[in-house]
């Protein structure tokens, strides 16, 4: 969906012209899952699965939000924003919401907003909105805010408004994205550092596993409340574990009798995968692919068996892909129980995989599996569109409305 699209429905829904235009992209996680809210590593990349907002100040004090996708929209007063049966609304509402708490004086504002990052396949479209309409609204108020902090605006909305406890590394990746590299994010220093990506060498392949998920599910905040029990135990022993950050796999093992299995099987995988993300990053700076995709296949062997969180259809993709001609590597993405697996595929094997993987996909669930080839680019930024006609009489918003 271009800009032109939302400029468009924008002018037909409000009437006038000249809102600010701005896109937001989704994002890919090479590797480092679940580590983002345990104060660990994590390495992601924006790609080209974009949501593109137009938005304006209008001279009421009203917020009026539509979803172009849904054919959908919510109003609501700024001076009595709160969470609302919307779900989609909430995201926007959230993000609004949170710069008012930072002391924003907010205008009522129009929004319509739409685009094509999958929902539901681990690819943070929901990370795509907040941060979206956080640049826009920094832009039309002149705040000023700087990129960490819009991304910490975005997280707390998820938080507050989504009911989702996720990491930063989903609005993080959003925003502070480059072409053709990769971001390695500490999550406890909030330090980071860009990787290069040859993307002439190896491209980036997500196959859809066709099952949503909700990271709202009890099963996500439920892997925190795990995580957050074994930093409890090991702070008895250890005071200077202040998350699994901090721990190491030998003080697991000293003190594994005191664990019930499940939380040191959580425990033990967020350890190895943060000393994953270490190993990637060095083998990115060798270019040796090849040892970054075996550490993408530990990487999902650890999520399936010690986290919990994929799911057979993901399992059978990351399975066919293993071994395959060209193929460097392979694992599930996202939080999990659905979504997409990521695939790193030499260029001259793109379509063989598709095919091959999508034969196997077919046999096993009776369904055809969609592919995406997607493209390292740049973090949140104002856009643009062609000019467009002027409307006299702006179209109704739609009913429910």
């Amino acid at each position: 969906m271009p800009a032109q699209t939302v400029a468009t429905a924008f002018q037909r829904h409000f009437g006038y012209t000249a809102p600010l235009l701005v896109r937001a992209p989704g994002r890919v996680n090479l590797i480092g899952e679940h580590t983002d809210y345990n104060l660990g590593y994590v390495l992601p990349a924006a790609i080209d699965k974009e949501i593109y907002f137009a938005v304006g100040l209008n001279s009421g004090s009203e917020i009026r939000l539509v979803s172009h996708d849904l054919n959908d929209c919510c109003t609501i007063a700024v001076d009595q924003l709160h969470r609302t049966d919307t779900q989609w609304a909430n995201y926007l509402l959230g993000v609004a919401a949170q710069l008012q708490k930072r002391g924003v004086v907010l205008a009522g504002f129009d929004c319509v907003f739409g685009g094509n990052v999958p929902v539901g396949a681990g690819m943070s479209s929901s990370a795509a909105v907040e941060c979206g309409l956080a640049f826009a609204l920094d832009q039309l108020l002149g705040t000023r805010l700087d990129k960490m902090t819009l991304a910490h605006v975005a997280q707390k909305a998820e938080h507050e408004y989504a009911g989702v406890m996720c990491g930063l590394m989903d609005q993080f990746a959003s925003l502070f994205g480059r072409p053709s590299q990769v971001v390695r994010l500490d999550c406890r220093s909030l330090d980071y550092e860009y990787f290069p990506f040859d993307t002439d060498a190896c491209r980036i392949v997500l196959c859809n596993s066709g099952v949503k998920h909700s990271l709202a599910s009890s099963e996500y905040n439920k892997r925190r409340e795990e995580c957050e029990r074994g930093v409890h135990l090991l702070q008895q022993h250890h005071p200077e574990v202040k998350s699994l950050r901090d721990a190491t796999l030998a003080q697991l093992e000293q003190h594994r009798a005191e664990f019930d299995e499940v939380t040191y099987r959580r425990c033990r995988y967020v350890v190895e995968e943060n000393q994953r993300v270490l190993d990637a990053c060095a083998a990115l700076q060798r270019h040796d692919l090849a040892g970054f995709g075996q550490l993408m296949h530990a990487s999902h062997a650890g999520l399936r068996d010690d986290y919990e969180v994929s799911c057979l259809e993901l399992d059978v993709l990351e399975e066919a892909a293993r071994g395959l001609p060209g193929v460097y590597g392979a694992r599930m993405m996202g939080g999990g129980f659905g979504g997409c697996t990521i695939n790193l595929v030499a260029p001259e094997q793109v379509e063989p995989f598709i095919r091959e993987v999508g034969r196997a996909y077919q046999q096993r669930f009776g369904r055809e599996l969609e592919t995406y080839q997607t493209s390292i680019v740049n973090g949140v930024s104002e856009t643009r569109a062609e000019a467009l006609p002027s409307v006299n009489h702006p179209a109704p918003l739609p009913d429910n409305c």
